[in-house]
């Protein structure tokens, strides 16, 4: 009688989850500024959805090498197979393997002057309800992008400013939502605000990369020259 062992797989506390995926996120950010494009960081990017997903279920990465079907098992023994995207229109799924599947999530990871880089849930259903919104192509489901749900927009001047400097005859606002407009006499300035800030920036001595080194977006280096300008008027900053 032949005995067999089986290799002990390590299991991730949420803490290391979260932290996989900040460094996962910290070097996606290092490879852009080194002029790589999204689309050529599909690893990175599939790793980055698999530990949010792995994140928001309270659940483990599926440590097996080539793992049938799915990638993270939920804290409520969910089977979840993720996609993620940067800019491709669509995500297929192996339809041989989707039996084995009990939830479908698909991620973009969004590259944003505003907000930097962000993670964007575009499916997140039950494999079921999934599939019926699919269309079984060459052995493969494929779901469109176009289907994910976009929520509406609301004007960003409906929040609250939480921190204002003024330069020159300009207002530089910052909004809860951690969003920067530019102002005159009360009305926001069509204008390219990051263009603005980084010319503010260096009249005020402002650095514009961040401690690693990489460009900071907008909203870090509008709160930033925010703070700086009430500092040079005596002003409490944000």
């Amino acid at each position: 009688m032949t005995s067999q062992t089986t290799e002990l797989k390590p299991t991730l506390t949420q803490v290391q989850i979260i932290q996989s995926l900040a460094e996962a996120l910290a070097w996606f950010e290092k490879e852009l500024s080194w002029g790589v494009a999204p689309a050529e960081l599909n690893h990175l990017t599939g790793r980055i959805g698999e530990l949010y997903a792995a994140m928001i279920t309270r659940g483990q990465m599926a440590l097996e090498t080539n793992q049938r079907g799915y990638d993270v098992v939920s804290s409520s023994n969910e089977r979840i197979s993720v996609k993620t995207v940067t800019t491709s229109s669509h995500v297929s799924f192996n339809a041989s393997t989707f039996g084995f599947v009990d939830r479908v999530m698909v991620f973009r990871v969004n590259v944003d002057d505003d907000l930097g880089i962000s993670v964007e849930e575009l499916l997140d259903e039950p494999t079921d309800a999934a599939k019926g919104k699919m269309r079984l192509s060459d052995g493969k489901y494929v779901y469109s992008l176009a289907h994910g749900s976009q929520r509406e927009k609301r004007p960003v001047e409906e929040l609250r400013i939480t921190a204002s400097a003024t330069y020159s005859d300009f207002e530089i606002v910052r909004y809860e939502s951690g969003a920067v407009r530019v102002l005159r006499d009360g009305v926001v300035q069509p204008v390219v605000v990051k263009d603005v800030l980084r010319s503010i920036a260096a009249g005020v001595g402002v650095d514009l990369l961040n401690s690693r080194g990489e460009a900071k977006n907008t909203q870090t280096l509008g709160a930033d020259v925010i703070r700086a300008l009430n500092l040079r008027s005596g002003k409490p900053g944000p």
